[in-house]
């Protein structure tokens, strides 16, 4: 079945939807890299750039969104450096309606600067120092709404999603299985958190811009979860690289907010879990048409070959001994 989730969101339905909120356009829309929802950048006739988000319809509710742009807020308020949400006409969250679709959006400030270098030893240590500010802030309490990182969301119901695709060529599904239950069983095994909190929840490099420091976007993934997953893909490189990188990391988060070292087993079943909550993702996806057009090679087998590869070396990292702090 095709997915009409935005097929209704047509430029002028956008310009509609920020028209109803007193925003009028002095540019054309610049459509941003994101493939969730749909996120335009626009200069406004008062003389402000801003971002508008459309949510993709049916994905969260309302009150998970307001609890994101709560979190959000709460940030703000501790100067943490954040592109959050701007209220309009008393609310962050607005809704416009097109031949019954419900199109909810909210209007960010446009930040700039150039990608994080997480190979960066001195920007490591701001990282560090800033996601430390930020569980400081999340762990006071907990989401109501938000979902949590968890085997079921996370592994069985994209195992689920795997075993049913079309997308997966039937002459590599023996070979896939063969190494994905593995990987899957062994993950679950490995994934005792102690504790969670309120995260980023996708605090990877893509999702931080850096002019004199990081400014941290797009939370549209905050979630409760052990706190390591806020640091480990800051991760790059081999093991030794990655030693570093974490003790360098850690020693400025705890500047600001203890770090449980009981999660370090944690990172590799983490990765594990994005890998395979990844390639569901993408297969669930797959009828929006923007995915073929920004995913074409996710069709081909040497996509797959890959996966199959990729899971092998996943596995043996999962057997090895976890990362220690003293490098």
């Amino acid at each position: 079945m095709t997915d009409f989730s935005f097929s209704g969101l047509s430029p002028d339905t956008i310009l509609d939807a920020l028209e109803s909120q007193g925003i009028f356009l002095q540019s054309g829309l610049l459509a941003l890299n994101s493939y969730e929802n749909r996120v335009y950048q626009f200069l406004a006739e008062d003389g402000q750039r801003y971002v508008a988000k459309f949510y993709r319809p049916g994905r969260w509710t309302d009150a998970q969104i307001l609890e994101e742009h709560a979190f959000a807020a709460e940030l703000i308020d501790n100067e943490i450096p954040l592109a959050a949400p701007i209220s309009l006409n008393g609310s962050t969250l607005h809704h416009h309606t097109v031949a019954e679709t419900d199109y909810r959006f909210a209007l960010f400030p446009s930040v700039g600067g150039r990608q994080f270098e997480n190979d960066n030893l001195d920007q490591l240590e701001w990282m560090g120092r800033f996601i430390g500010r930020i569980h400081r802030v999340a762990h006071a309490k907990g989401f109501a709404h938000r979902p949590s990182i968890d085997i079921e969301s996370y592994l069985d119901e994209p195992k689920q999603v795997l075993t049913q695709s079309t997308l997966l060529p039937e002459h590599l599904k023996t070979a896939f299985f063969a190494i994905l239950n593995p990987v899957i069983d062994a993950t679950k095994n490995a994934y005792k958190p102690t504790s969670s909190i309120r995260l980023h929840g996708d605090c990877h490099p893509g999702n931080i811009l850096w002019r004199d420091g990081p400014t941290f976007v797009d939370l549209d993934d905050c979630r409760m979860g052990p706190a390591i997953q806020d640091l480990w893909m800051m991760l790059s490189g081999d093991r030794q690289q990655q030693l570093l990188q974490l003790d360098t990391l850690v020693e400025a988060y705890e500047e600001f907010h203890p770090f449980d070292t009981a999660q370090l087993p944690l990172i590799e079943p983490l990765r594990a879990m994005r890998m395979v909550h990844y390639m569901a993702w993408l297969s669930r996806r797959w009828e929006d048409p923007a995915f073929p057009r920004a995913f074409p090679w996710f069709a081909e087998d040497k996509y797959w070959e890959g996966q199959i590869l990729a899971l092998k070396e996943q596995l043996s990292a999962l057997q090895e001994p976890p990362l220690k702090l003293g490098y």
